[in-house]
């Protein structure tokens, strides 16, 4: 069996083929997936689909690079936090890629966002899902500042889609969180990315497909969707000399423990 750690199945490219996507799904062993809300005013769609099938579950968040949406606050995130089937808070983060002509002081808004988000999944003790991009030093900064450093009373939780450095991979690893990797992996410029996930401990790995986006070789540009996360890790199968099975099997271990044994 495999699980998808990170999906937006609320997103219009995939919404209206859920039917068949859950077809897909069985016919590739995906027996589970985590849909990831992106904005408050999206939340009750994808709760629906954690409450509607009993191999989804759901997470609240908004994710950093969302403006013009209703500003999450604490209460927000703790409300919807403590339904039935939410188990994460995320995404959540920090993303300077499309910062433009902003200055770092101009993101401001974003660092404390960040920090309402992390506030809420330590009140609530469940993890965090997070996206960082060119952002990295900032995000490991705030995680420590709030006290997510493993020990007790940390929310801990996931760096998804992980782009990043080997550096800022082991940091993430002594912090206490789990590394998810995407499609991204299997692209042929994706080098770096395969050198860091080819020592990243077993026991500390997810795999994702973030679709519907980042459709993994042999399937990139087409709309990815969670029938498609087998490929991922077939990838870290021959990177780590296991079979696919067994790379299914560990990360979807690593997925229940994360996810604090809610998820059986």
């Amino acid at each position: 069996m495999f699980t998808d750690s990170h999906c937006h199945l609320t997103f219009p490219e995939l919404v209206a083929s859920l039917p068949q996507i859950r077809q897909a799904m069985a016919q590739a062993q995906v027996g589970r997936a985590l849909c990831i809300c992106t904005t408050l005013e999206e939340f009750s769609d994808v709760h629906n689909l954690a409450t509607t099938y009993d191999n989804f579950w759901a997470t609240v968040g908004v994710h950093p690079d969302n403006e013009g949406v209703t500003e999450p606050t604490i209460d927000d995130l703790l409300q919807r936090g403590r339904l039935p089937r939410v188990v994460a808070v995320g995404e959540t983060g920090l993303d300077y890629y499309r910062i433009g002509e902003r200055s770092h002081a101009d993101m401001h808004w974003q660092r404390e966002r960040f920090r309402t988000h992390i506030r809420a999944a330590r009140q609530l003790q469940k993890p965090l899902v997070i996206h960082t991009r060119s952002a990295s030093v900032d995000t490991l900064a705030i995680l420590r500042e709030e006290g997510e450093d493993g020990s007790p009373g940390s929310a801990g939780g996931v760096f998804h889609c992980f782009t990043d450095s080997e550096d800022v991979a082991r940091q993430a690893l002594d912090m206490g969180f789990y590394i998810s990797f995407s499609g991204i992996l299997t692209f042929k410029t994706a080098q770096d990315l395969r050198d860091v996930a080819s020592w990243v401990p077993l026991d500390r790995l997810l795999i994702e497909t973030d679709s519907p986006y980042l459709a993994p070789v042999p399937h990139r540009g087409k709309t990815n969707n969670p029938s498609y996360v087998p490929h991922v890790a077939k990838l870290l199968a021959s990177l780590r000399s296991r079979s696919t099975e067994e790379i299914g099997t560990l990360t979807s271990e690593n997925f229940s423990r994360l996810f604090r044994g809610v998820i059986s």
